[in-house]
């Protein structure tokens, strides 16, 4: 009996170890890491890989990370919109979805090794390096702070936290939706926590703990995308950043339904100094019928919606909308940070030299306006 005890409680001692030793491989980096990476990389149909070095994975649509959301479960994907803004783009030119021997264009850099077949949305794989790169695995993908309050400071140059922008805005009413064209750009980023960015924002509530925002532009971050290529990027929250949204497709909540445009992936080709100029429209609204906020990117991509469950004052109507620039200014050695806002040029040397905001087509430019700067230049004291 006393052997039978000691063996019995030799072998629960052991299992007792075992446990111990499981749970803690549970709890190391590496299998943290691996949940991680599960959670935001989707099985998929097809993967395609860029010439940047991204992977752009065609995830089934239904299988998108949408649908981690507990009210999406089942969720039946609205695959058009009841309403569609008419008039804002020139239909007398050739549709951008097309050249002249049928070929699409290659918008973003991926589209050069590959389309996604219908049926699929396309994902940028997110890697083990961009997650060890990130202050914390948990927040990856996450903005740090706040939207610029124009109504704060002077609103022609915002400086908040870090994060300064030039800006232009409208508030007063209800805004149902927005439309901008912006000249794409690589600028110049000094540090790797820095970024830069040109964006729209549609946003409700106040500036404190209960903003609303819906946002995309094109932006270079070497932080979240370990590179300084320039990205079609969105972002949303719904408590002015604290434990809501994400940049892209990294957290559920934007539901895609557009096989051709990737978010996060770079866009190809950009505009260069005194040559050739490229911009990206982006038009964002909202259905009156189902109330999400819909995103189309050009004339013919209407890539998918933020339901309006993922908001409280947006779920109604937003009361502000900005366009502009924004970069982090670390101040690298105790001075002014030389990453660039747009071109990296004044707003006075004009057309295809400085960064632009129209809302206009082609030779009517509508309402507009020139934005951006070196950074630290001998010219800013």
């Amino acid at each position: 009996m006393g052997t039978t005890r000691g063996v019995a409680c030799l072998l629960v001692a052991v299992i007792c170890l075992s446990c111990a030793a499981a749970a803690a491989a549970a709890r190391s980096p590496a299998a943290r890491l691996h949940r991680h990476l599960k959670r935001f990389n989707k099985p998929a149909v097809k993967s395609i890989e860029s010439p940047d070095g991204d992977i752009i994975d065609c995830v089934h649509i239904s299988h998108q990370p949408a649908f981690d959301h507990p009210y999406l479960k089942n969720h039946t994907v609205q695959m058009r919109p009841n309403y569609h803004p008419e008039g804002l783009y020139d239909e007398s030119k050739t549709n951008v979805a097309s050249t002249s021997s049928g070929e699409k264009p290659k918008v973003q850099l991926w589209h050069q090794n590959g389309r996604c077949p219908e049926g699929t949305v396309p994902i940028r794989r997110t890697k083990k390096d961009d997650l060890l790169r990130a202050s914390s695995m948990r927040r990856y993908g996450r903005k740090r702070h706040t939207t610029a309050n124009p109504m704060s400071v002077n609103p022609t140059m915002l400086n908040e936290g870090g994060h300064q922008h030039a800006i232009a805005y409208v508030q007063g009413d209800k805004y149902y939706g927005a439309k901008v064209t912006i000249n794409v750009w690589e600028p110049k980023i000094e540090q790797p926590n820095e970024f830069s960015l040109s964006q729209l924002w549609i946003l409700g509530g106040s500036f404190g703990e209960d903003l609303n925002s819906i946002e995309a532009g094109w932006q270079v971050s070497p932080d979240l995308y370990g590179d300084n290529n320039t990205r079609l990027f969105t972002y949303w929250t719904s408590d002015a950043y604290q434990a809501t949204g994400c940049y892209n497709m990294l957290c559920s909540g934007f539901v895609q339904i557009n096989s051709e445009i990737a978010m996060g992936a770079s866009i190809f080709p950009t505009s260069s100094y005194s040559g050739s100029q490229y911009d990206i429209s982006i038009l964002i609204w909202k259905d009156p019928k189902e109330g999400n906020w819909w995103m189309q990117f050009g004339k013919d991509y209407v890539l998918g919606y933020w339901p309006s469950f993922l908001f409280s004052y947006l779920a109604d109507s937003a009361s502000m909308i900005e366009w502009g620039g924004e970069v982090v200014n670390s101040q690298p050695d105790g001075v002014h940070t030389s990453t660039q806002m747009g071109s990296g040029h004044f707003p006075e040397e004009g057309f295809s030299k400085a960064s632009y905001f129209k809302n206009g087509n082609n030779g009517d430019w509508g309402t507009y306006f020139y934005y951006g700067g070196p950074g630290r230049s001998s010219n800013c004291q």
